[in-house]
């Protein structure tokens, strides 16, 4: 396995159609982290499924999708631990108020939080002082 430490910061105006940009680009770090590793598809997948869902959340609950609006990615990944923040400017939500899915009752809606909260080992929401922050972390170790 290959040893890289990099930071990434990408920042997409506050539009859907830039998801499959994100979640490629999880994707390729992925691959570019554990190049020979047996499950690099499965790390490259679940960062793709974990960004997109957040960008998503980020987009449809940040207000306005007004092309002023940005949403700001920032990927580090340093001793095989990588951090994701994603940065928005909507009102915020308590994520621990957030329940699981309702299995019964699978829609389209409402997942993406309980993926993210099952493929990383951390999630965190706050207020800072560039808008709202979803932090996840995950390590490799």
């Amino acid at each position: 396995m290959r040893h890289t430490n990099m930071s990434v910061d990408i920042v997409v105006p506050n539009q859907t159609r830039y998801l499959r940009l994100i979640g490629n680009i999880a994707e390729q770090i992925a691959r570019e982290m554990d190049a020979d590793a047996p499950d690099c598809d499965t790390l490259a997948w679940h960062l793709n499924l974990v960004l997109t869902e957040a960008v998503a959340n980020a987009i449809e609950y940040s207000g306005a999708r007004d092309a002023d609006n940005t949403v700001k990615v920032c990927l580090d990944i340093a001793d095989r631990d990588i951090r994701i923040r994603v940065y928005d400017h909507g009102q915020g939500f308590d994520i621990a108020s957030i329940p699981p899915p309702d299995v019964e009752q699978l829609s389209e809606r409402g997942r993406g939080i309980f993926f993210i909260r099952n493929l990383m080992d951390s999630v965190e929401y706050h207020k800072g002082a560039d808008g709202n922050v979803l932090e996840m972390r995950k390590s490799l170790k």
